[in-house]
Parts: structure tokens; C-alpha cells; sequence
């Protein structure tokens, strides 16, 4: 009986590691760790301990990892009958529900891990942000409100990375939690018309539900001005510069346009409105930040 093939040990390696991260869909960590990334910057005013950064790094894929795989094991059944998602993993038999909720398992242990190195406070609050985590996935049987609630999970990694540094939960964090919550809960509501029809047959709730497309795209609109208007509040309360307020009128345009990529009938261009245009906010807006503070203690 021969030894085993390196070659062929690896390709399975390669292979577990490709459906790890499609499963979790690894790279929507663009939404996330970047607004994390701002609640450190700020409330360190540009300069955050290094072990900081590493520790809020962790914590972040550990917390997404665990919300990714909740949410995919938690929405399985619904999964399967609705034609856009019956390819996923868990549906098609690919992943089993128990691998999913071990996975789920090891990333809150590798999330509570992070928080441990931190602060007090950060392990007090390690309860509150995991039951958000797992709540979401339910949400949408029973409320409208699922996008916002989905915002709030979202709005986590900002408090939290400002608790990461330093020790307490600010009015600044509460207020850059805010502007995720109604970020999200805007382009959530745009991803949402995409399973109208289903969403309808199975008495699913969703805003797009409750008023139809118009009135979908008429709130996700008000919740995107609305988040414009707290990152106005962010420059002033906060006393950032003029860098930080350029930033602000980028991201006012990046929304401006993925809503004109999106029309009552005509959804061809979700895909780029949702992952394009979102994954550049929240980018961009940690760009701006850290090179408004740095011109500013130059």
C-alpha cells in the first residue's frame, strides 16, 4: 500500500480552505474590518498600539466568521427553496449543518480569545455582540426591521474597536456605530429586492415586503442621507479636518450613484451597487480618516 501523495494532500487542503471561505464569503470582511479599523484610529487619534490592531484584527474574523457560518446554517431550509440561494453549501450537501455549527463554535472561541487580550469591558460586551450575531439570522420571520437589526451586528466593529482602546464605551462610539446601522441597513434593503417574489411567497419580512420596490428604494435612500448626515456629525463633534470632510463628500457620491444603479424593474446591476460601491465606502472612508489624522499631528 502506497504512502500518501503530498501533492494530492494538498490539493484536499486547498480545497477545505476554498470552501471555508466561500462559505463565509471571507472577502465581505471588506464591509466590516475597515470601520473596526476607524473606531481604533480615532479613538487612539492615529496611533494605536500595535497589539491593539492585531487583537481587533482577530476579534473581527473571528466575530464575522461566526456570523457568516451562523447565519448559513440558521437559514438552510429557507435557503433551499429560494432559486437564488439552493446552490450554497449547506443546501447542496457540500457542508453539513454540523460542520457549520462547529465552525461557528471555534470562531466565537477565537473571537472571545481576542477579546480577552483587550479589556474588561471588551469581554462584558463579548455576550451582547454574540447574541446580536446569532439573533439576526431569525429576525427577518418575524420583523421588517431584519436590515437594521443586521446594521446593528455591523455597528459592533466600529464600538468595538474604540473600546479595544480605550476601556469605555463613548458617546464618539455610539455615534460611529450609527452611521454603520443606517450604511448597512440602506444596502440591505437594495440587496433584499432581489428576493421579493420569494421573500412574498414564504411570509418573510423585509421592508421591500412590507412597501414594495418604490418604497424600498425611497427608505434605503432616506437611510443612506441620514448616514451622510451622522458622518457630517462624526467631522464636527469630533473636530477632524478638511480631509476627513472630503472624505465624507466621497462617499456621498459613491451612495448618490449605487442608487442610480438601481430602478424600480431593473435590478441588473445590483451585484455592482452592493458589493462594488459598499466594499469602496467603507474603504475609502478609512483611507480618508487615517490621512486626515496624520495631516493633522504632521
Amino acid at each position: 500500500m502506497g504512502r500518501p501523495s503530498p501533492v494530492g494532500a494538498l490539493g484536499r487542503a486547498r480545497s477545505v480552505l476554498v470552501t471555508f471561505f466561500e462559505l463565509v464569503k471571507f472577502e465581505h470582511t471588506v464591509f466590516a474590518l475597515p470601520f473596526a479599523y476607524l473606531g481604533v484610529v480615532l479613538s487612539a487619534e492615529g496611533r494605536p498600539p500595535g497589539a491593539v490592531v492585531l487583537w481587533v484584527t482577530v476579534a473581527m474574523v473571528g466575530a464575522r466568521t461566526t456570523a457568516m457560518a451562523l447565519n448559513r446554517v440558521i437559514d438552510r431550509h429557507i435557503d433551499a427553496r429560494n432559486p437564488r440561494t439552493r446552490s450554497r453549501h449547506i443546501p447542496r450537501g457540500t457542508v453539513s449543518p454540523r460542520v457549520a455549527w462547529g465552525l461557528a463554535a471555534v470562531f466565537a472561541l477565537v473571537f472571545a480569545l481576542a477579546a480577552a487580550q483587550l479589556n474588561p469591558l471588551a469581554v462584558k460586551l463579548l455576550p451582547l455582540a454574540l447574541a446580536i450575531l446569532t439573533v439576526y439570522p431569525y429576525t427577518k420571520r418575524f420583523t421588517w426591521l431584519s436590515h437594521f437589526v443586521l446594521g446593528l451586528a455591523l455597528a459592533c466593529a466600529p464600538a468595538g474597536g474604540w473600546v479595544a482602546v480605550t476601556g469605555r464605551l463613548d458617546w464618539e462610539a455610539v455615534l460611529l456605530a450609527s452611521v454603520v446601522v443606517f450604511w448597512v441597513a440602506g444596502f440591505d434593503i437594495i440587496y433584499a429586492l432581489q428576493d421579493l417574489d420569494f421573500d412574498r411567497r414564504e411570509g418573510l419580512k423585509s421592508i421591500p415586503v412590507r412597501w414594495g420596490m418604490e418604497g424600498a428604494l425611497a427608505a434605503a435612500r432616506a437611510s443612506h442621507a441620514l448616514t451622510v448626515v451622522l458622518l457630517a456629525a462624526v467631522w464636527r463633534l469630533l473636530g477632524l479636518g478638511p480631509v476627513f470632510l472630503a472624505g465624507v463628500a466621497v462617499i456621498a457620491g459613491l451612495l448618490f450613484y449605487e442608487h442610480a444603479l438601481v430602478r424600480p424593474g431593473d435590478l441588473s446591476r445590483l451585484g455592482v451597487a452592493f458589493f462594488n460601491v459598499n466594499g469602496a465606502v467603507s474603504v475609502l472612508l478609512f483611507i480618508f480618516t487615517l490621512a486626515d489624522l496624520y495631516l493633522a499631528g504632521a
